[in-house]
């Protein structure tokens, strides 16, 4: 066993929660990365003496233990190699398909497979060396899912969390992994594995009981060491209060009008922000928008279609080819259906502060938000959370975690290029007091279940996790 460190509560993720940048003396600091894990996490963090353990960036570093805006960061390196076979391989290109419904093809490689393996050792070895007795280890994420067995093994006595950000798929999908099995004993490591939607747990569990053939019972699984292991739904949100406090500033309100201004003040602002990411359905969306225009349903005096598309895994091939595509067709439209001041999509492949995204939320009347699958998409949230004044229009996928909660959105199915037409055209001409009413309920959900409420819930039933079933248990199969 490991010898225990100091904290009582590790927080281990791929990235670390601050990015680099230089300063004007032209040294290198760090700041706080933007998005609502930090924020959530900060607080207890900082109540719990804790530490977070992830990757700063850049390769072949070696960084010692430090603190920025009072947290206790504890970096984990990886090589130039691990970078390209652990992250942009294994984890980008073998399981971010494989669990997004293979929208597009996984990739199998066995080098890729080890790098994975190595990497989330590496991880394992740091979290022991860093957990005081007895703490509490959360572990994040698809590019993680071996890091609680291994944890497991080197220190026993510590009280193991998984979450898994994305879509957990169905057996069918799932099984196609040449180390599904490996895979599976890698979270059963964990006490409490937490999904975004109740069908992920459930499909975790079939697994479980399929291919390693543990005894299960609703969301439990027992093991033969005597241990339990729960698996349910903890949708994940948002800082709900900080954005709309953001929403309602002064700058941001300025900078809203600002926006409207420069599209040529449209009678309607049609907003998508997404990374660019094939399983975001951006070009889907973008098409379904052109065509409302060619059929005459929407004239681009009145509507424009404001595009922002974050970069992404750049050096990946499928990234290229679907920025290729996305380039050609805003093109494509702009210059068929576009007059002079008035292009039918505003599009922007570049990122923006948490300050210029409110801003653009503000100033749009119909957020829309169509991925092919996602874990939860937090941009509807955020989106919501903005809208204080109970208007604004979303439109929403089916297969977004978030259409479980988001009731009252347009819900549409993306594939269906008519039906979101058909949504589009309903958002677009919904009336006042329909926008308003669909809002307000959402809004109710989006404020009440908030990323502090979430994190609270998942670390409370950690803590409450039983320990040994006592129970006697047929071995796992060969």
């Amino acid at each position: 066993m490991t010898a225990p460190g100091s904290a009582d509560l590790v927080i281990v993720a791929n990235r670390l929660p601050v990015d680099r940048y230089e300063m004007p003396d032209g040294s290198m600091g760090w700041r706080r990365s933007p998005g609502g894990l930090v924020s959530a996490l900060e607080p207890v963090l900082r109540a719990n003496d804790g530490a977070w353990i992830g990757w700063p960036g850049g390769t072949d570093e070696v960084h010692e233990p430090f603190v920025a805006d009072g947290l206790d960061l504890v970096p984990v390196s990886l090589s130039a190699d691990e970078l390209e076979e652990f992250y942009e391989g294994f984890s980008n290109a073998t399981l971010w398909p494989l669990y997004h419904d293979v929208v597009a093809k996984p990739e199998f490689h066995r080098e890729w497979w080890e790098s994975y393996v190595r990497v989330n050792q590496r991880f394992a070895d740091k979290a022991a060396e860093v957990a005081a007795e007895n703490a509490t280890v959360w572990v994040h994420d698809y590019q993680l899912q071996l890091v609680p067995s291994m944890l497991r093994a080197l220190r026993p006595d510590l009280r193991i969390g998984f979450y898994l950000h994305i879509p957990f798929p169905p057996t069918e999908l799932f099984q196609q992994l040449p180390w599904r099995r490996q895979v599976l004993e890698g979270l059963l490591g964990a006490d409490l594995i937490g999904f975004q939607l109740p069908g992920g747990a459930q499909n975790f569990i079939r697994l479980v009981r399929q291919r390693v053939g543990h005894k299960t019972h609703r969301d439990l699984v027992y093991l033969p060491d005597g241990r339990t292991v729960r698996a349910a739904a903890f949708p994940i949100s948002i800082d709900a209060a900080d954005f709309e406090e953001l929403a309602r500033s002064e700058p941001v309100q300025r900078r809203a009008a600002e926006i409207r201004e420069a599209l040529g003040n449209p009678t309607k602002v049609f907003l998508g922000i997404d990374r660019l990411d094939y399983t975001k359905g951006i070009y889907a969306r973008l098409r379904a928008f052109g065509e409302l225009i060619e059929d005459g349903h929407i004239d681009v005096s009145d509507a424009v279609f404001v595009q922002v598309a974050t970069p992404s895994r750049e050096r990946v091939e499928q990234y290229r080819i679907l920025r290729d595509e996305i380039d050609r067709l805003v093109g494509r439209l702009n210059g068929d259906l576009g007059r002079i001041g008035s292009p039918a999509i505003s599009y922007m492949h570049s990122s923006f502060p948490r300050e210029e995204m409110a801003a653009l939320y503000r100033a749009a009347d119909i957020m829309v938000v169509t991925p092919l699958r996602d874990g939860m998409n937090l941009v509807a949230k955020e989106y919501v959370a903005c809208r204080y004044d109970d208007d604004g229009a979303l439109v929403l996928s089916e297969f977004a975690g978030a259409a479980n909660e988001l009731r009252q959105a347009w819900l549409i199915n993306p594939y269906d290029i008519n039906g979101m037409k058909a949504a589009l055209l309903e958002a677009f001409q919904a009336p006042p007091r329909e926008r308003s009413r669909r809002m307000k309920a959402m809004r109710k959900t989006v404020v009440e279940h908030d990323v502090k409420k979430w994190a609270a819930e998942f670390l409370d039933e950690l803590s409450e996790v039983r320990g040994d079933h006592g129970k006697t248990v047929r071995p796992a199969k060969p």
